[in-house]
């Protein structure tokens, strides 16, 4: 997989996407710089623009937005109350999160001034994750919001293809309708980046009943709720069963992707987590995410160890992913 192939398709598509660490993350300045220069959105930085510009002089051609000075910030308080008074927030407190450069930055994606916010290369998913939650909410109700990482790079296993893994960064300890769910949501994401012919494998300890316990079970009947989609599929699936051609020659012999599964399924976040670092950091594979998936409009984090590249890349994703969610409605 190309990276600059992604930036391409995010080029033609100009999408303008907010960053609320603008003002105190050097790396995502230098981000948005090369996203400005190369076109492949169009940003908007929040911060004091005085202080940015005096900060940075080449600063003072990019559209700046101070949460203390926007004109519509009554608007942003009134939209946020509410959506949480049934939750028992209070004006006060609405007027006082307006001001968080991360609740500003997702109402500016919900009432459509932004088309996504990449955020998190200073702060824990958390921040990201929980206005997203709270203001954007879930495409469908009762549904979750789940998270994915992009792998790619040069790797002898892996040559070119791509993977995508979830769930690493949002839901704990997925039910068997949750692991469904997410298996959904990583198809729409790997097809949302031009990747084709998705194979999914829900991955555990067991293949085909080599072992026996409630989480193969839960992992199992995952699996054949997301059959019915069609998309070709199998589980449970050990990690090289679902990966590794001649080994599932001998543990699944049956199995619909033999071997060669492009989208894995994890049991519970402790695994995808450290699989998606070991990946990483052992592998030597470039990790994109965490992208979350199931919202209505696209908002990513990033990793607290990202680089410069990795933000426009996730970048690229947002613009790509605020295209597809165009196309559903």
């Amino acid at each position: 997989m190309k990276v600059k192939e992604l930036y391409k398709k995010a080029r033609l598509l100009k999408k303008t996407i907010v960053f609320p660490e603008a003002s105190f993350s050097d790396r995502t300045l230098e981000a948005i710089k090369f996203i400005q220069k190369k076109e492949i959105a169009r940003p908007i930085l929040i911060g004091d623009e005085s202080a940015l510009v005096l900060r940075d002089k080449s600063l003072i051609d990019y559209q700046i937005i101070n949460p203390k000075t926007f004109p519509n910030r009554e608007e942003l308080v009134s939209r946020l109350y509410e959506k949480r008074k049934d939750k028992g927030m209070t004006m006060e407190e609405a007027e006082k999160l307006v001001l968080d450069p991360y609740y500003f930055s997702t109402l500016l994606v919900d009432m459509g001034i932004a088309d996504g916010m990449v955020a998190g290369a200073e702060a824990s998913t958390a921040n990201t994750v929980r206005p997203a939650l709270q203001v954007i909410k879930a495409k469908e109700k009762g549904g979750v919001v789940s998270s994915c990482f992009l792998m790619f790079g040069k790797n002898k296993f892996l040559k070119d293809k791509a993977l995508i893994i979830a769930d690493c960064g949002v839901i704990m300890h997925p039910t068997e309708d949750e692991l469904c769910q997410i298996a959904c949501q990583s198809v729409e994401t790997f097809e949302c980046l031009g990747l084709k012919d998705p194979k999914v494998a829900f991955l555990s300890f067991s293949s085909k009943g080599s072992a026996k316990d409630e989480s193969v079970d839960r992992v199992r009947k995952a699996c054949e709720m997301f059959r019915k989609t069609g998309i070709a599929c199998d589980g449970e699936l050990q990690f090289d069963c679902a990966m590794v051609e001649s080994v599932a020659k001998h543990k699944a012999p049956n199995s619909e992707i033999k071997g060669d599964a492009n989208i894995l399924i994890f049991p519970d976040l402790n695994s995808g987590n450290i699989c998606y670092k070991a990946m990483q950091y052992i592998g030597g594979l470039n990790a994109i995410g965490p992208i979350l998936q199931g919202l209505n409009k696209p908002v990513n984090d990033l990793s607290r160890g990202c680089s410069v590249e990795d933000i426009v890349t996730v970048t690229a994703v947002t613009a790509l992913q605020a295209n597809a969610n165009k196309e559903e409605k």
